[in-house]
């Protein structure tokens, strides 16, 4: 029977909005995790059967299929073929279902699954038209009209007042959440302070020099700076910017195959795909699908919460992974152990290979058989995916 396994993940360092990475293409950004996915196997990219690469604004320098440029950009083989995809926030994650999807059917032998997103350069919400009710249409804001969270223009929908009606249903106050943000920014300072990061990571070249380090991370925030912020979602509301997650720039891949056919190369797997699930709740929440699918994936991996090691659960918003922490039980010390999105910033299209890539590192360094992925997404949807850590 055909696995999915990977069997090398790299990433960019994260650059923060109008930083170290703003003057890179999103194509050559793209580019650069591809050629480095190629020398640190040592496959010929020419065995590369299709590039599955998630980008949530498809437009300006992020359209045209982003990831058939990526492909030519790197300088692989005209041969191989790339597709676009969008599953906002879960796009790349998205993708490494798809990859697992192709290669234990059969479809595919190798697959890179990754995404990018850079927001400096194609900011969120480019692709949006301008009309009222775009792109939902009048059945959509017909059918969700005067709920609490609706707003009128292009995007009725809003994520910040969605963590607001979070935070509210879970009970969380401003305090709680400034606490969970100042720990993730201590996590991931900690944790590139340690060289936690190093392995995972691929320099960039930039101007004036090479980019090497993810550059979100808050070192001088405190409890008192957090709580001068102001809440732009609900005047009386306790989601801020510092509990949100970072607008930013980056890139990551992954590389899928079977179990057979990375013998066949010479390639040592690291983990196996070992359950994937989709779920969709709430598009007025928004935010809250990370649970059900939680419970989805679970359920089809015959495991417990208690099973899994460590935990990736997208730091949206604050209130996002503390009302998981609610549902699931799970355990908070194996929750993003070296920090998430509110410090490392949120590359969306990016975004779920990037903590894949992370995860992954965080498994062999510690040793965990099983560990878990999972991150809401625009319309309210989530993906989960369970990885078995090989040898």
């Amino acid at each position: 029977m055909r696995d999915a396994v990977i069997v090398a993940a790299v990433r960019t360092p994260v650059g923060r909005r109008k930083g170290t990475l703003s003057g890179v293409h999103p194509v050559d950004l793209s580019a650069r995790v591809l050629t480095a996915l190629a020398e640190r196997t040592g496959i010929d990219p020419a065995v590369v059967d299709d590039v599955v690469w998630g980008c949530v604004s498809q437009v300006g320098e992020q359209s045209w299929n982003i990831a058939r440029n990526a492909v030519l950009a790197a300088g692989w083989p005209e041969s191989v073929p790339g597709t676009s995809i969008d599953r906002q926030c879960g796009s790349s994650q998205q993708a490494v279902h798809f990859a697992a999807a192709a290669v234990v059917s059969g479809q595919c032998d190798v697959v890179v699954a990754g995404g990018v997103e850079v927001m400096t350069r194609v900011p969120m919400g480019s692709s949006v038209g301008h009309d009222v009710g775009t792109p939902f249409g009048p059945a959509v804001l017909a059918r969700y009209a005067g709920r609490d969270g609706v707003t009128p223009g292009p995007l009725p929908f809003n994520q910040g007042v969605g963590a607001e009606l979070i935070a509210a249903r879970w009970g969380f106050g401003r305090t709680q959440l400034d606490e969970y943000a100042l720990e993730s920014h201590r996590k991931a300072a900690d944790a590139q302070d340690a060289g936690l990061f190093a392995d995972e990571i691929v320099p960039v070249p930039v101007e004036g020099g090479v980019f090497a380090a993810d550059e979100g991370i808050r070192r001088d925030t405190s409890l008192a700076k957090l709580g001068e912020l102001p809440t732009p979602f609900r005047p009386d509301g306790v989601v801020t910017a510092g509990t949100a997650s970072q607008i930013s720039d980056g890139s990551a891949a992954l590389l899928v195959t079977t179990g057979e056919k990375a013998r066949e190369l010479g390639l040592t797997p690291i983990a196996r795909i070992h359950a994937t699930a989709i779920a969709a709740d709430d598009p007025v929440l928004m935010l809250t699908a990370p649970m059900p699918a939680t419970r989805k994936v679970l359920d089809r991996a015959g495991l417990t919460v208690d099973d899994i090691g460590v935990f990736e659960v997208n730091e949206a918003f604050a209130p996002v992974p503390l009302a998981w922490l609610a549902e699931t039980g799970a355990d908070p010390s194996r929750l993003n152990p070296r920090g998430g999105a509110i410090a490392l910033g949120h590359p969306l299209g990016g975004s779920g290979a990037r903590l894949m890539t992370t995860l992954l590192s965080q498994m062999r360094a510690g040793g965990h058989r099983y560990g878990l992925q999972t991150m809401c997404e625009g319309g309210g949807m989530a993906n989960a995916t369970v990885l078995e850590l090989l040898g």
